[in-house]
């Protein structure tokens, strides 16, 4: 494994409901990332699908694998590169369970997935009328490193990013679907959840409108040290690059000790008071 990677973010306009759409602008932007020496191109949450979905996200799940997967696998296959973007999940168990998930394909194929933990159901957002939370958090270790999958509101939540570092991931990657009126919280918490764990974080918004809400893009690469390495423009479909060298996590470990002053039994205090909210 190489200790420096060029990792691409797309932000993207979906067609809501249109996955041919939605995959054939996905290949576009691969092939994009690719041309700019890309080994990891990451799209934004429910990038297959559009996110405002509603009740059509029934008939638009798939299950993983499935017939979607296999076409991106192709494309990644062909390109050699790795990529993220997000799906509507179905269960292969029952068919009205559905998740809000996070794809990870290599040039050799399906790597993994993650189900979205913190699903939002305020304001102008209904995921838990649609969504089953997931209750895991995998680490993938992959030729372009140790991977960590978030989608959108886990930003919100530190003790997921932290969780993951403690798990040795190098990169954590945020799939995003937020709207103009959340810009301001995911630019300080993505740049937070670096810092405070000392770890490169790359976060991929949608563009766009649906359904009246705009989706601000500003997606990201964010450095340990809380310096963005690339950023994309507001409110139109962008992609940029950014070089990211792990060798500078153990440098911004001897800094900033984070990790090595963590307080375990604050965990088990925040366990017992968040369990009597």
């Amino acid at each position: 494994m190489s200790n420096m990677i060029n990792v691409a973010s797309a932000q993207i306009e979906c067609k809501v409901g249109d996955k041919k759409y939605n995959i054939g602008l996905m290949k576009k932007r691969i092939r994009q990332a690719k041309e700019e020496g890309a080994d990891l191109v990451v799209f934004p949450e429910l990038s297959l699908t559009g996110y405002l979905t509603r009740d059509l996200t029934y008939s638009l799940a798939e299950t993983i694998p499935g017939p979607s997967i296999s076409l991106l696998e192709k494309i990644v296959k062909g390109e050699k590169l790795h990529m993220v973007f997000g799906m509507p999940e179905r269960s292969g168990k029952a068919r009205g369970v559905i998740y809000n998930t996070a794809v990870l394909l290599g040039p050799k194929g399906l790597i993994g997935k993650y189900r979205k933990m913190q699903l939002p159901t305020h304001s102008v957002f209904e995921e838990k009328r649609y969504f089953r939370p997931g209750y895991q958090l995998p680490v993938f270790e992959t030729d372009i490193g140790k991977l960590g999958l978030t989608i959108c509101y886990d930003m919100f939540f530190p003790e997921i990013s932290r969780l993951l570092r403690l798990k040795g991931v190098q990169l954590i990657v945020c799939i995003s679907a937020s709207p103009a009126v959340r810009r301001r919280f995911f630019e300080v918490f993505t740049t937070a959840r670096a810092m405070e764990n000392t770890v490169f974080l790359a976060y991929t918004n949608l563009v766009g409108l649906e359904d009246g809400l705009q989706f601000w893009g500003g997606s990201r690469i964010i450095a340990p040290s809380g310096y963005i390495i690339a950023r994309a423009k507001y409110d139109v479909e962008d992609l940029v690059t950014g070089k990211i060298d792990y060798a500078d996590l153990e440098r911004m470990e001897a800094f900033l000790p984070i990790l090595r002053d963590l307080r375990p039994t604050f965990f088990d205090h925040m366990k017992k008071h968040s369990e009597v909210l």
